[in-house]
């Protein structure tokens, strides 16, 4: 398995580790696909994803901001700072319990001190359902020891040191 999808898998089970919102919503979150700014996943929807016999639309905000702290994490970000902006525009029903919800996060900058991520969400047919945008504060979270460099790939860690698992 590659370095950047190993290291991806780590800091989302840190995020589940917590028993926070994320551990609450969406557990089976799949990743399925990861290289250095770009993290695909599914999740299998749920009957408490859908209140009113659709996904509600706060799971896919929710999804936008663990989404695109992913795709932060994608380029070796083990802690990936502070939501400023979180923003998911809706297109059409993403979907009922028991069908499969795609997504797509794409680091579409990462600075010094913001980091933009770009969310497109997909049903099995592949229609677009939803798109966000995510923007985080990583000044400090830049410096974190646990934080890795990839190799253009994502193949090996080329700085820092990987955990054992």
């Amino acid at each position: 398995m590659a370095a950047c999808m190993k290291f991806t898998q780590r800091v989302w089970k840190s995020f589940i580790d917590t028993k926070g919102h994320d551990a609450q919503c969406f557990p089976n979150l799949r990743i399925l696909r990861v290289r250095p700014g770009v993290v695909e996943t599914a999740l299998e929807i749920q009957p408490f994803n859908c209140p009113c016999s659709t996904v509600h639309g706060g799971l896919l905000l929710s999804l936008t901001d663990t989404l695109g702290s992913l795709a932060i994490a994608s380029r070796g970000h083990y802690m990936t700072g502070v939501s400023t902006d979180v923003c998911t525009s809706f297109v059409r029903p993403a979907g009922k319990a028991g069908d499969t919800l795609f997504g797509k996060a794409t680091l579409t900058s990462l600075g010094r001190q913001l980091a933009y991520t770009r969310i497109d969400f997909t049903n099995s047919n592949g229609e677009l359902v939803a798109y966000g945008t995510h923007t985080k504060y990583v000044g400090k979270s830049a410096t974190d020891p646990k934080n890795v460099k990839f190799s253009d790939d994502g193949e090996m860690i080329v700085e820092g040191e990987s955990a054992n698992d």
